[in-house]
């Protein structure tokens, strides 16, 4: 049975392949190549891939990511295609689902987003609802590099505390446009924001609110 990490997956092999190596994306410094080496590395190369968050792990995972965005970029493509070696723990439905779908989601329209033309995807409501969860379960670590306070909220009146303090701005969309703002795609997220004009200022400037 399909997943929705999966169905993510292909699409975004699928964009890269046709965008070719040097497109842009939302990413700042990254082209399609470097994207693709990004998440091959990611998911095939835990040694190196620590190096996001630790800091003594970060020249490493610099000399893998260039290794990978040495090689042939259709290689790249393919490696995402076929997905995770045979015994990481990716290949495991619930991990593969609970990890990679917001990361395939956001990078899939990091490349889709980057293109003058593009426009909204429909997405179905148990994607939507897919999505919400985990932003729910993930808001503080997202919105903890707010200057402002944040919350979240979508359309049907649900909402998540991103980061508390004053004063507050409430951004209101769908949970796929909401995970693009707070993973700091905010000119690109189609979100709705009310509160004190200048913190909204603010809001846009940050280059990184959390994770």
């Amino acid at each position: 049975m399909s997943t929705f990490a999966k169905r993510e997956r292909l699409l975004l092999a699928d964009l890269l392949e046709t965008a070719g190596p040097d497109a842009e994306t939302l990413c700042e410094g990254w082209r399609t190549r470097d994207l693709a080496a990004h998440v091959v590395v990611r998911e095939r190369r835990p040694d190196a891939a620590g190096g996001a968050l630790i800091k003594q792990l970060a020249p490493r995972l610099e000399k893998v990511t260039a290794e990978y965005t040495a090689k042939p970029y259709e290689e790249l493509i393919q490696l995402i295609r076929t997905g995770p070696p045979r015994f990481s723990p990716f290949q495991l439905k619930q991990i593969d689902e609970a990890a990679n779908i917001v990361e395939f989601y956001v990078h899939t329209e990091d490349v889709r987003r980057a293109q003058p033309d593009w426009s909204p995807r429909e997405l179905d409501p148990v994607f939507q609802d897919a999505l919400w969860s985990r932003l729910e379960r993930a808001a503080r670590l997202m919105g903890r590099g707010a200057p402002t306070g944040l919350v979240l909220r979508r359309p049907n009146g649900q909402t998540a505390v991103a980061h508390r303090g004053t004063p507050v701005v409430t951004a209101t969309g769908e949970p796929s446009e909401l995970l693009m703002f707070a993973f700091g795609r905010q000119r690109a997220a189609k979100v709705e924001l009310d509160g004190d004009t200048e913190a909204i200022a603010k809001l846009h400037e940050t280059k990184r609110l959390g994770i």
